[in-house]
């Protein structure tokens, strides 16, 4: 018998608009439990991103990857981090991979591998990020935004292990990339590479 998840659905009865920011929206809803009493979810809608893990060498067996600093200012601390950044409204993913990478490192790349999805905080947020891989990266000059400072340097892979393993990497987007890269390098999980030329579509 097929089993269902019945018994852990909760239905939306009532939306009421907190915040509609530039960025993010603000929303606390009435549900209606499995139980069929009433509860109340407040959460924030994000319009997803995407995430770069850039393989700068893996002619070693320690591969190099290109890893970025920023501060961030809810956490009020410099933070190690892959290149990503958010969705533009109808943009492909793959091209948003793309433009990130160029953008914040300089980097282009033309090989690229999808390697899944993370959604980073389920409690409260609609947001995920696509994992992309790229590797065969020409350097170019980057293209911040206004207002945007970040630095850009390269780690070997055991390296960025150790810093995930001791505490100084904490962010989840760059832990599951760390996650993904053991994976790949043992041959766990491999990826479909695909050659790109030139940006690609909107989606």
């Amino acid at each position: 018998m097929k089993q269902t998840d019945d018994h852990l659905i909760e239905t939306k009865v009532g939306s009421e608009a907190l915040l509609k920011g530039r960025f993010l929206q603000a929303y606390r809803d009435s549900v209606r439990l499995p139980d069929g009493s009433l509860g109340s979810r407040e959460y924030l809608v994000h319009p997803g991103a995407v995430m770069v893990v850039p393989i700068l060498s893996d002619a070693d067996a320690d591969w190099r990857v290109v890893l970025e600093r920023q501060f961030r200012y809810p956490m009020g601390r410099v933070m190690i981090e892959f290149p990503a950044g958010k969705l533009d409204p109808g943009e492909h993913s793959l091209a948003c991979a793309q433009r990130e990478l160029m953008e914040e490192t300089g980097y282009r790349a033309s090989q690229w591998a999808r390697a899944g999805v993370l959604h980073p905080v389920v409690s409260y947020s609609t947001e995920f990020i696509d994992i992309w891989f790229a590797r065969d990266l020409t350097a170019g000059d980057r293209k911040l935004d206004v207002g945007e400072f970040l630095e850009v340097f390269s780690a070997s892979v055991s390296e960025l292990l150790q810093w995930c393993h001791t505490g100084l990497v904490t962010d989840a987007k760059t832990l599951t990339g760390a996650l993904w890269l053991q994976n790949i390098q043992s041959g766990s999980w491999p990826l479909t590479w695909q050659t790109v030329t030139a940006p690609a579509g909107t989606a």
